[in-house]
């Protein structure tokens, strides 16, 4: 059974193109270590909300865009060897390859799939 890590984060506008470089790199690091896809998707239709939202759950800044990602696992056993790799990998540390946008607004998870159509 596959697994799904899940992700939501505000990016600032103006970093599209380095935030695309960055989750580029991190996505070949992420396949490398056994993940089947990657995906990273920049909003253009994510409206605020009045009680909850995207835009309200990483408290996207006016001139911030929310992204949309996930990473498919063929299984959770794969990810949870993979993930401390991926994280330790020199590709991804902060002085080769600096997040473009703010960790600590980033909302992430593992999910087992109830539904695969």
């Amino acid at each position: 059974m596959s697994y799904i890590d899940g992700f939501v984060l505000a990016v600032p506008t103006a970093n599209r193109e380095t935030f695309r470089e960055h989750a580029e790199t991190a996505g070949h690091v992420f396949k490398e270590y056994g993940a089947l896809k990657v995906m990273e998707c920049w909003g253009d239709d994510v409206p605020d909300g009045e009680v909850t939202s995207f835009p309200m759950a990483v408290k996207r800044k006016e001139d911030e865009t929310v992204v949309f990602g996930w990473i498919i696992w063929p299984s959770q056993a794969v990810r949870d060897e993979a993930m401390p790799k991926v994280m330790e990998d020199s590709r991804l540390q902060m002085d080769a390859n600096p997040m473009p946008f703010d960790g600590k607004r980033m909302i992430y998870g593992g999910f087992t799939p109830v539904v695969d159509l």
